[in-house]
């Protein structure tokens, strides 16, 4: 491995998925300025998600849209002059 291209400054965060309030901590070095009080009673840095394993169509077996702005509506409108119905 490469010496001096990893970061050094490692601590724990906390990962949340906005789609079923799933959380789990980790070490990480992603930036965030939100906290949010951990089952020990600490406080540690918060970076919320669009998804994760717990929500994730391969894993849970499960179809689930996530529509974040619009993005399926955008889809349907830029292609809708082909739909055959």
């Amino acid at each position: 491995m490469k010496k001096e291209i990893h970061p050094e400054d490692y601590r724990l965060v906390v990962f949340k998925d906005m789609t079923n309030e799933y959380m789990f901590m980790t070490r990480s070095t992603a930036v965030t300025s939100e906290t949010v009080k951990w089952e020990d009673g600490n406080e540690y840095p918060l970076v919320k998600m669009e998804i994760s394993y717990k929500s994730h169509p391969f894993f849970t077996g499960k179809v689930h849209l996530v529509d974040t702005a619009g993005r399926i509506d955008k889809f349907k409108n830029r292609y809708s002059k082909w739909d055959k119905k």
